[in-house]
């Protein structure tokens, strides 16, 4: 790999003109600065990101903190977050916190390390350790999804609690009145805020849910398959199911499959974060969808301007979600 100093022998300059060119900090004629650059491209040389931050003081480098990158709705996020970061000039490391708070904690911590000039944060949890190193950090920080209590910094979200409403209401206004919830786990904050939708909307229509009614298993396809094969094994079945998750529904689909219920003719089913693979299901499934990619680019946005130097008050802004209504949910028999 070349060297500084190889590219400055090369040019027939000295190291610092090399080091000017590279980091515009001093005037350098053209005809030299085209030289170096030349050579810079003939050579292939790499400058050091560490080197030019400590000069510079920004590594043009965005943390980015989710809890399952293989969960597809935080791919799909990741994607967008990339995207909007690449196009002002900004690169991300991507962590993945999936495994509990101490994993989160520690790639908090390398993160900071590793001199990110700022962070977006979509918080799995809540962690003691965790959140010292976040009331005391040294970077500007969005948050996506959730807001971390004592958490100074800006916050982007989609109305989850809103977001349940609008898919339970969509089915009572089908005609369903034995709907059931099948959820992640209850101690989440996504979890409570789309169950506490459920409910809302349940209790507006003057509908009682049974604690049976709802179930929580893990947020994945395999969670939705054992959460909807104990609800289709009840006597009294629901007509519709709301399904805090695609991931989950998708299980769910193939558990009604399954047992021989067929979607939407006997059961109704709404998901909910409207994934690429949503459409593609079998039937297509009815979902809330989350602005994702606006999600993402007014995170960007908001930590940019926070990068740069722009004081402003901490902002909170929800986005609202739609209700994408496909071939998943029908009027009861």
């Amino acid at each position: 790999m070349a060297t500084m100093k190889q590219v400055a022998e090369r040019a027939g300059v000295s190291i610092s003109t090399v080091s000017h060119v590279i980091n515009n900090t001093r005037v350098v004629s053209n005809d030299v600065r085209q030289r170096v650059l030349g050579i810079i491209d003939e050579m292939r040389y790499i400058p050091s990101a560490v080197a030019r931050s400590l000069k510079n003081d920004k590594t043009h480098t965005i943390g980015v903190l989710v809890p399952n990158s293989s969960n597809p709705y935080f791919a799909e996020l990741i994607r967008w977050i990339e995207d909007a970061a690449f196009e002002l000039g900004y690169n991300i490391i991507l962590c993945n916190a999936h495994g509990g708070a101490r994993k989160q904690a520690a790639y908090l911590r390398l993160l900071m390390e590793k001199r990110i000039d700022g962070m977006v944060l979509v918080a799995s949890g809540a962690d003691d350790e965790q959140d010292l190193l976040l009331r005391h950090q040294a970077v500007p920080i969005v948050q996506l999804e959730r807001a971390l209590p004592g958490l100074d910094a800006d916050l982007v979200l989609a109305g989850q609690e809103e977001g349940g409403y609008q898919a339970t209401r969509h089915l009572v206004e089908l005609g369903h009145r034995e709907i059931a919830c099948v959820s992640g786990p209850a101690d989440l904050p996504r979890t409570r805020e789309r169950v506490g939708g459920f409910l809302r909307a349940m209790a507006e229509a003057g509908l009682a849910v049974a604690p049976d009614r709802i179930v929580h298993e893990e947020f994945t396809s395999a969670g939705g398959h054992a959460a909807f094969t104990r609800l289709l094994g009840q006597t009294q079945r629901p007509t519709a199911v709301f399904v805090t998750s695609d991931l989950m529904a998708l299980g769910g689909l193939c558990a009604a499959g399954a047992a021989g219920v067929r979607v939407p003719a006997q059961l109704s089913v709404v998901g909910y974060d409207d994934i690429a693979g949503a459409g593609y299901a079998l039937p297509p499934l009815t979902t809330v969808a989350p602005p994702k990619r606006d999600m993402a680019n007014l995170a960007i946005e908001l930590l940019i301007d926070r990068i740069r130097g722009q004081y402003a008050p901490p902002r909170s802004t929800a986005l609202a979600s739609t209700l994408v209504v496909r071939a998943s949910t029908a009027p009861p028999q």
